[in-house]
C-alpha cells in the first residue's frame, strides 16, 4: 500500500425529497494520503471538506468512485478502530465527567481496564484537564471540549488521525501545545488528516495540502514549494552598522534591484506563549485549563512501567522462552541478598533450639529431680507444721486429759 488514503473519482451528490440531484457536494475527487505525514486538506465554507471526511469514515455512502482507507473500507469495523477522529463539533455526554467520558470511548474500542485507567489520566495530563476531570463536561467551555475531544480521539493509539477544526475555540496555548503534538505523532509514525481555516496552522505542521473549491481539489503540493516567492531573495543578519548596510544597498541597486530593510519581528502566538509559561512557572492560580508539554508515553511509544498490582495480577510469561529465561535470573539476583539474609536467620534460630532441647534420660532425671525436691519440700512443710501448730495441738490435747480426770475424780 503505498497511500494511507486513497480516492478514485469520489462523488457526492445529495438530492431533494423527491430523489432529484440538488447538491453536487464532491465532484470526481482523486486524493492520496502518504503515510507518517501530515496533510492538510483546505477550502472555504461549503466546499466538501467534512463530506470528504464522513465518506472515508463511512459515515456517508458516495454517490460515485470509492476510497480506500489503510488498505481497506472505512466503514469496516477492523479499519475504524485504527483510526481516531475529531469531528468539527465534540458530540459529548454532558452529564458525564472527563474521566468517564473517556473510559466510555475506550471501552468502546474494547481496551482493558487497565489499560484505559493508564491513558486516560497520561491523556487529561496531555490536555491540561486533570484538575477539572470530575466536573461534568456539559459545564466546560467550548476550548475545553475541543480538548476532552481531542482526549477521546486519541484513546485508541490510532494509525490514522482524522481532525476537523481541531483548534476551534481553543486558547493559543492549546493550538500551540496541539500543532506540537501533531508534530510529534507524525515523527512517530502516524498519518494525520487536517481540515482547518486557520492557515497559519496548516503552514506550521502540514507538509502537503490540497485547497477544494466546489468539490474539486483546485491545487495540491508541498507546501514549501507553493508558497515560495522564486522571484525574491531574502538575507538576514545580525547587528550591523548603517556603514555597512550602506554598501549592501549600493551592491544591490548595482544589480538593478531593490532592497527593504526591516527588523525581524517574533510572532504574537510565541510572545503570548512565553508570557503563560512564564505565569505558569511562577504558579500562578487559574480555574481553566492547564496546558503541558508533555505527550502521553503510550502515544510516544513509551509504556508506564508497572505498579506493584499490576505486576501480581498480570498473567504470567510462557515458560522457557529467552525473555522469560532472562526475567527470571534477573529476579533471582535481585532475590538472592534477601534469601541469603533469611537462610542466616532461621540458621540462627534451629542453632539456638537444640540446646534448649533435652535428651530423653536428661529429661527422665529431671522429672525425678523434681519428685525427689517436691517430697522434700513436704517433709520440710510438715516439720515446721508440727513445730508451730503441731504443738499447740497436742498441749491442747493434754489439757482436755488433765481436764476430763479432774471430773472423773
Amino acid at each position: 500500500m503505498d497511500y494511507a488514503i486513497e480516492t478514485f473519482k469520489l462523488t457526492k451528490i445529495f438530492g431533494d425529497w423527491w430523489g432529484r440531484d440538488k447538491v453536487l457536494a464532491v465532484d470526481g475527487l482523486d486524493l492520496q494520503v502518504r503515510y507518517n505525514e501530515i496533510f492538510g486538506l483546505l477550502g472555504p465554507n461549503g466546499s466538501g471538506k467534512t463530506t470528504v471526511l464522513k465518506m472515508l469514515l463511512g459515515l456517508l455512502y458516495p454517490s460515485r468512485g470509492r476510497a480506500v482507507v489503510l488498505g481497506g473500507n472505512g466503514s469496516d469495523p477492523k479499519i475504524n478502530s485504527r483510526i481516531g477522529f475529531m469531528p468539527e463539533e465534540s458530540y459529548l455526554y454532558r452529564y458525564l465527567n472527563a474521566r468517564e467520558t473517556l473510559d466510555f470511548y475506550g471501552m468502546l474500542f474494547g481496551l482493558p481496564a487497565r489499560v484505559r485507567r493508564t491513558r486516560i489520566e497520561d491523556l487529561l495530563e496531555m490536555v491540561g484537564l486533570r484538575a477539572v476531570a470530575n466536573r461534568p463536561v456539559g459545564t466546560y467551555s467550548k476550548g475545553m471540549a475541543r480538548r476532552i475531544g481531542l482526549a477521546q480521539a486519541l484513546i485508541n493509539d490510532p494509525e490514522l488521525l482524522i481532525l476537523d477544526e481541531p483548534t476551534t475555540g481553543l486558547d493559543p496555548i492549546g493550538t500551540r501545545q496541539i500543532k506540537d503534538l501533531l508534530v510529534e505523532l507524525a515523527a512517530r509514525g502516524k498519518t494525520i488528516l487536517l481540515c482547518s481555516h486557520l492557515l497559519a496552522d496548516v503552514e506550521d505542521v502540514c507538509g502537503r495540502i490540497a485547497i477544494l473549491y466546489g468539490g474539486r481539489v483546485q491545487t495540491a503540493g508541498q507546501v514549501k514549494t507553493l508558497l515560495r516567492q522564486s522571484d525574491k531573495r531574502q538575507i538576514t543578519t545580525g547587528q550591523i552598522s548603517d556603514n555597512a548596510l550602506e554598501r549592501i544597498k549600493g551592491i544591490v541597486k548595482a544589480e538593478n534591484s531593490y532592497c527593504e530593510v526591516t527588523t525581524p519581528m517574533d510572532k504574537l502566538e510565541s510572545f503570548f506563549v512565553k508570557t503563560v509559561a512564564e505565569a505558569q512557572r511562577q504558579a500562578k492560580p487559574t480555574s481553566g485549563a492547564v496546558s503541558t508539554t508533555r505527550i502521553g508515553d503510550f502515544l510516544m511509544g513509551r509504556e508506564r512501567a508497572e505498579g506493584i498490582l499490576d505486576r501480581l495480577v498480570s498473567a504470567p510469561v510462557e515458560a522457557g522462552t529467552p525473555v522469560q529465561k532472562r526475567r527470571d535470573s534477573e529476579e533471582r539476583a535481585a532475590k538472592t541478598p534477601r534469601r541469603r539474609e533469611g537462610d542466616r536467620r532461621l540458621l540462627e534460630k534451629l542453632s539456638r533450639g537444640p540446646s534448649r532441647l533435652k535428651s530423653p534420660d536428661v529429661q527422665r532425671k529431671k522429672v525425678e529431680q523434681a519428685g525427689k525436691d517436691s517430697q522434700e519440700d513436704r517433709v520440710r512443710k510438715d516439720v515446721l507444721r508440727d513445730l508451730t501448730d503441731g504443738g499447740g495441738s497436742t498441749a491442747s490435747k493434754g489439757d482436755a486429759g488433765d481436764g476430763q480426770g479432774d471430773r472423773g475424780a
